[in-house]
């Protein structure tokens, strides 16, 4: 896996903008998000999973959001 797609999708998520797989295919051509996900809360960073309908077809899919902690 890129550390460049982490680098990338975290820089994207910090800017208050959220993300999902098809997004990051787009953007990054990155085509595990949920690894990168994965690797950037396993190094402490608070990301959380809404689930979103899908629009062309029954079912749900993952949209990423980048939350800051409150100290």
């Amino acid at each position: 896996m890129s550390t460049n797609h982490q680098t990338q999708v975290l820089a994207h998520l910090k800017q208050g903008k959220t993300l999902s797989q098809a997004e990051a295919i787009n953007l990054f051509h990155c085509y595990r998000l949920s690894a990168v996900i994965n690797r950037l809360r396993n190094s402490g960073y608070d990301i959380v999973t809404h689930q979103e309908p899908n629009h062309n077809r029954d079912g749900y899919h993952a949209r990423y959001e980048y939350r800051e902690l409150k100290v």
